[in-house]
């Protein structure tokens, strides 16, 4: 389910990047950023009900709060990605776009995965989450 969820958020994001600047008018590097968090949103709640089975944090707001700390430092690898590609190497935003895309949902996953998805030592108790049918 991980690369179907990613696939979801991006499409969030890239359908709102592309609303926002082309029927808002709004500036790239702004409407990068709500898109962003509206694929965070998507991906959050796709991982933590259909990509992962161990959940480190038991209080849910807790959870997504880190979850989003990590997405902040995503957005900013993002915007940083795609000024440069945009204003240096002079690529439309949407093409920017799929490449900064590309570099911070591996990041993102990654940290995600490591700090909230994956047990760390034999003595920390697993909070599983039962996925798929049967549930």
């Amino acid at each position: 389910m991980p690369p179907l969820g990613s696939a979801a958020a991006f499409a969030v994001d890239f359908a709102l990047l592309w609303t926002l600047v082309e029927a808002a008018g709004m500036h790239y590097l702004l409407a990068a950023t709500l898109s962003f968090l509206a694929g965070t949103v998507v991906v959050y709640f796709v991982s933590v009900r259909h990509a992962f089975r161990y959940r480190r944090v038991a209080d849910r707001r807790l959870e997504f709060g880190w979850f989003a700390a990590i997405g902040a430092a995503g957005v900013l690898l993002n915007l940083t990605l795609m000024y440069v590609l945009v204003e240096w190497l002079t690529l439309h935003y949407l093409a920017a776009k799929v490449g900064a895309a590309g570099v911070s949902f591996v990041a993102n996953y990654g940290a995600r995965r490591w700090f909230l998805f994956t047990r760390r030592h034999s003595g920390e108790r697993a909070r599983s989450v039962h996925t798929g049918p049967g549930r």
